[in-house]
């Protein structure tokens, strides 16, 4: 028996499957028990010890001894050390709600992800695209909008993804329907992903990905890159009624558009929800801070405010 370190790619019913990078060796493992007696659930993304029997041409099925400094967890899509997360909102069928998009990113921010956002079905309606280009390039954000009928910024994504994001792991995530498992095959058609559709009744996706999934670069046709991409369940299934990612005081903090003005209100325990003297509502009056972003703040904070204690997720 040995034990190495690898990485989680794939998780079902409790059983995982554990890449070993240096030998591009599979291990089909499970957990412990002691990390269900620590109320502990290995994600997609961990880096773990996994034992197993090496001695054979086909090693043995394995055993995860230990889960190694776990950077950050998102629950909502549920994924480790989790290092860039490209958002990707639709122009149309289905239409972005910015407010649910935003919940998304602003879990990201929290667990110190960066977000990318993608803009996806620009030839089905140019105007919509270049209003949610200008609120989330005015917020901060790095922006592709793209088009799959003619290729239009592609090539600009995959740069973004073996380049700058080449290194760790990135995730897709964005409502069925939106595109998402479009671009993920146009970027890398070997994977062949199967593509969602859009119900002509609701208006809404039909989701085609039920797990996450890390699909290693270096197997994607990039062998300098040691990264990984993920594919994840669509958002629009997730449970956000119990949004609960932080605490109310903490929502601010994951606005990055917010943060410039942060302690320059008049008031020390303002809300910047309404307050004479906030200077976040005078950005947004000014139109320094875009309207459709602080009108998911005020959601979000409402949200949070009512929620009690004890019906927290952790």
């Amino acid at each position: 028996m040995v034990e190495k370190n690898g990485i989680i790619i794939k998780g079902v019913g409790g059983l995982y499957t554990v890449l070993i990078p240096d030998e591009g060796i599979y291990i089909p493992s499970r957990a412990r028990g002691i990390f269900r007696h620590k109320d502990i659930t290995p994600q997609v993304g961990d880096r773990v010890a996994v034992e197993y029997d090496d001695s054979k041409d086909v090693p043995s099925d394995g055993v995860i001894n230990d889960i190694l400094d776990r950077r950050n967890v998102l629950i909502r899509p549920p994924i480790a050390n989790l290092d860039t997360l490209f958002v990707v909102l639709s122009v149309s069928k289905p239409v972005t709600i910015t407010e649910t998009a935003d919940k998304l990113i602003a879990a990201a921010e929290h667990y110190s992800t960066e977000p990318i956002i993608i803009i996806t079905k620009k030839n089905l309606d140019p105007d919509e695209a270049s209003r949610l280009e200008g609120i989330y390039k005015k917020a901060g954000f790095t922006v592709f909008l793209t088009d799959s009928h003619d290729g239009e910024g592609i090539d600009e994504v995959r740069d973004y993804i073996i380049g700058t994001a080449g290194n760790g792991i990135s995730a897709f995530a964005g409502a069925s329907g939106a595109g998402k498992t479009t671009i993920f095959n146009t970027l890398f058609p070997g994977l062949t992903l199967k593509t969602g559709t859009v119900s002509h009744k609701t208006g809404r996706g039909r989701h085609t990905t039920r797990a996450v999934e890390l699909y290693p670069l270096r197997e994607l046709g990039y062998p300098d890159s040691p990264g990984f991409l993920a594919d994840t369940p669509g958002f629009s299934a997730l449970d956000f009624l119990h949004f609960d990612f932080f605490e109310l005081d903490e929502l601010p903090l994951n606005f990055r558009e917010f943060n410039r003005y942060i302690g320059e209100c008049k008031y020390k325990k303002c809300t910047h929800l309404c307050e004479d003297g906030c200077s976040i509502v005078k950005a947004v009056e000014s139109g320094d801070i875009s309207l459709s972003r602080h009108d998911s703040y005020r959601a979000m904070y409402a949200e949070l405010k009512q929620r009690k204690p004890w019906e927290r997720k952790n």
